[in-house]
């Protein structure tokens, strides 16, 4: 028998002398134990014993309870007549019969012989154990297992990391609780929210760049109360980092100009301007101002000598970025408005945008066919239009011209470029831009409706060219009409 058991039976002889109603030990000695000495020379010995032994109506059970609840371990039991109930836990005896053995007040007897813990913490958790003191030693066994909610912190504990640009980086949290928490990783984001990125303790960031800069949160949660969460701040060191929104700017003399550059990442790095190579300061026309990452250059009545390349270079103690923009009188590249798909066998409108603020002098077109097959595709020979622009302006600063051309093959797949000229000279030339023709087996409707648009809108003969320039009118209604087809 271990030293609890031992200790809890001595406790409950010495209760049992005192128990009876009469002065005499002898008389007030319980069955079990006023008979010891004779048990083994009397034979009939079992007829001194009660005819109604004491037996729990309670079952032993697993409890399950959260830091700072209550609990309480019942014991129930029938016919104890003048036996002794006993509460312990281990050694420790906490209560015997109605007496508060135990100095921890949180814990008290409730319907006779109920064990109740007030607040119970982690320390509290192990086995409980009531026993009724009679020859049999017969116990009750209860379970008390403390639920904790979890907690976390981040480590560093401050919950800065900071690193290079191309290292690795290892973001880490630790949780407790009981159960043992699973812990979640996200990437906090003002204005997309939170991104999940892992399940587990820690975060491994291979070849870091900038835009893995942010507020990275670890959440802990095991299903007591409420998750918790910690937060780390990951700041990547790098040269700095620079985007413009326009590396080409159109100007004209007495006109504003702004020039914008956005430097990423270190807010230490320091920003300069140059034009063609000389560092800028500010003048009476030329300010430069700095809002967060934004830095921005106006100029007021653009002049002659303000035309060139402008260099926006931000330093820092890692390195050098430069980002250069032109700022030309020339006009802007063409952007093309048509549709790739002309919904025509043998025609098709062209639509295009040019920025310049000067008046433009001469657009030049250049359209080809592609050869094309299932193993290889070869250009054809270009068609070179050259055309007299409009002057009506769709904005202060942009033209729209329509061209349509004629004479197309059927089923193929054409292409063009535009390139326009102005005073300060011939811009770049676009981009390419396909179109389509249509296969003659498609539906004839578009011979109708571009008819009609025709009739509507009015054409122009460009001479010798052989083709007709449909007003903007007609090229809007015809995008229309395909893109409802």
């Amino acid at each position: 028998m271990d030293r609890g058991k031992l200790f809890a039976k001595l406790i409950l002889t010495l209760l049992n002398l005192l128990h009876g109603p009469h002065p005499g030990l002898c008389q007030n000695l319980p069955v079990d134990m006023m008979h010891l000495g004779n048990m083994h020379s009397d034979p009939h010995h079992d007829d001194f014993m009660p005819t109604m032994m004491p037996k729990f109506i309670s079952r032993g059970n697993l409890y399950k309870v959260t830091t700072g609840d209550m609990v309480t371990l019942p014991c129930r039991v029938q016919n104890l007549g003048t036996f002794v109930l006993l509460w312990r836990r281990g050694s420790s005896v906490l209560t015997a019969g109605p007496l508060m053995i135990t100095r921890d007040s949180r814990f008290k007897l409730v319907d006779t012989y109920d064990l109740q813990i007030n607040g119970v913490k982690t320390q509290d958790a192990g086995d409980y154990i009531c026993q009724i003191g009679d020859q049999e030693t017969r116990d009750q066994v209860h379970t008390l297992e403390i639920l904790v909610p979890p907690s976390v912190r981040a480590v560093p504990q401050n919950g800065q990391v900071t690193a290079r640009k191309g290292s690795t980086v290892t973001l880490e949290c630790k949780a407790s609780g009981n159960p043992v928490p699973s812990i979640y990783w996200y990437k906090k984001d003002p204005l997309a929210g939170a991104t999940h990125l892992s399940d587990s303790s820690t975060l491994i960031l291979e070849q870091v760049e900038r835009q893995h800069a942010g507020v990275y949160q670890c959440a802990a949660d095991n299903g007591v109360r409420e998750p918790v969460s910690a937060d780390v701040q990951l700041t990547v060191l790098s040269p700095p980092e620079i985007t413009v929104e326009k590396s080409w700017v159109h100007a004209s003399e007495g006109y504003d100009v702004e020039l914008a550059c956005t430097v990423h990442g270190d807010t230490g790095s320091e920003m300069n301007w140059f034009q063609n190579s000389f560092l800028l300061d500010p003048t009476d026309r030329r300010t430069m101002h700095t809002l967060g990452e934004q830095h921005t250059m106006l100029i007021r009545n653009f002049q002659t000598t303000d035309f060139g390349n402008y260099s926006c270079v931000a330093d820092n103690a890692l390195g050098r970025t430069k980002k250069y923009i032109e700022v030309s009188g020339r006009p802007g590249p063409a952007t093309f408005l048509s549709p790739a798909y002309t919904g025509q066998l043998d025609i098709y409108n062209l639509t295009w945008k040019i920025e310049s603020i000067p008046p433009l002098d001469e657009v030049r077109l250049l359209y080809r066919k592609l050869l094309m097959n299932d193993t290889y595709q070869h250009p054809g020979k270009w068609n070179d239009v050259v055309m007299v622009p409009t002057t009506t302006r769709s904005e202060p600063n942009h033209f729209i011209m329509s061209f349509l051309i004629t004479g197309l093959e059927k089923n193929s797949v054409y292409e063009a470029i535009i390139q326009a000229k102005n005073r300060y000279g011939w811009n770049e030339i676009s981009d390419i831009h396909q179109f389509y023709t249509r296969n003659s087996e498609e539906a004839d409707d578009a011979d109708f409706i571009m008819s009609s648009i025709s009739l509507a809108a009015g054409c122009i003969d460009w001479g010798g060219y052989g083709v007709r320039l449909l007003l903007p009118m007609a090229a809007v209604l015809h995008r229309q009409w395909i893109i409802t087809e």
